[in-house]
């Protein structure tokens, strides 16, 4: 599991690409992947592409993200999910919450 992070050269876009397992374990590189940053971007995008798992705790994950970009008022964007990943999205009802695609 790897957890990467990119900020557009405009600082309005912060990228987190999450790789492997999306589980409690990547928890705390998650955070830092966005919590690091002095400016708070206008967007931010979670690139689901090389995940192959996603939990419980990952939703949370996603939830604590949204609430720090600024709950009802951000744009948060989950990318890339393969089919199982939206469908767990998707049951959940995050589909109301993020923009998924």
């Amino acid at each position: 599991m790897s957890v990467e992070s990119e900020v557009s050269l405009d600082g309005t876009k912060l990228t987190i690409k999450v790789r492997g397992r999306f589980d409690f374990g990547s928890h705390q590189t998650f955070r830092d992947a966005y919590e690091r940053f002095y400016k708070v971007p206008d967007i931010y995008v979670v690139d689901l592409k090389e995940a192959t798992y996603l939990d419980s705790s990952a939703l949370g994950m996603l939830l604590l993200l949204r609430d720090h970009a600024g709950g009802d008022e951000a744009e948060v964007q989950v990318i890339n999910s393969n089919s199982d990943v939206r469908k767990i999205l998707g049951i959940s009802n995050f589909d109301k919450l993020f923009d998924i695609s």
